[in-house]
């Protein structure tokens, strides 16, 4: 039987260059030849990836937070499912750009949802599944909307306020204050260089450990 897989998240908020050192971690893990599969939240399976553009594009019906809330777990119900736990079975290590912390701070921090509503879904969906690191982008707000501002069109969280990121970056930091054994937090506003030299530091002492 193999050795079960890792699971590794990458967290921040909007512009902290989540696509940049996912790239990273990938050229590492290819590096150590581990086998792995990437992924992505909301999405990940052709059924999440629909409840993603539901929750993604603009549209005239505003969309309650607790729908939000239930499409995000709805479509996380699926990718663990089909996608995260078959991977990690097969001794493949799992990467996934967002998970269960995205839902606590943009769901939570940035829509003021109750936290034990989300701690409920999170146990109920997710079972005793939870990352084995979570690498947490954190820049400040206004260099994460400068950059995202030019990216080009705006989806319906990007056009938020910026006193919603303000909340999320906030409690992005809180969960890893309270959990500090899982999440590494990288401060992307620096030299691509050294956040990719730091981020492979801790991928090797993960690999270590493994």
């Amino acid at each position: 039987m193999s050795k079960r897989g890792l699971f590794i998240t990458v967290e921040g908020g909007e512009g902290v260059g989540k696509s940049t050192n996912i790239a990273v971690v990938e050229d590492w893990l290819r590096g150590q030849g581990i086998g792995y599969q990437l992924t992505r939240e909301p999405g990940g399976t052709p059924l999440a990836e629909q409840l993603r553009g539901l929750l993604l594009e603009q549209r005239e019906e505003s969309m309650a937070p607790m729908t939000e809330l239930l499409l995000m777990f709805a479509a996380r119900a699926q990718h663990i499912q089909q996608v995260i736990e078959p991977a990690l079975a097969t001794g493949h290590w799992v990467v996934c750009d967002r998970f269960t912390d995205a839902t606590y701070a943009y769901q939570g921090g940035g829509r003021d949802l109750p936290r034990d509503w989300i701690s409920s879904l999170e146990s109920l969906v997710q079972g005793a599944l939870r990352p084995d690191l979570t690498l947490l982008l954190d820049a400040p707000v206004e260099v994460g909307l400068s950059r995202a501002g030019q990216r080009g069109a705006l989806d319906r969280f990007e056009q938020e306020q910026r006193g919603f990121f303000e909340r999320v970056r906030a409690c992005y930091l809180e969960r890893a204050q309270e959990e500090p054994e899982r999440f590494k937090v990288v401060d992307t506003d620096r030299p691509l260089e050294a956040i990719a030299g730091e981020i492979r530091e801790v991928l090797a002492a993960l690999g270590g450990q493994g």
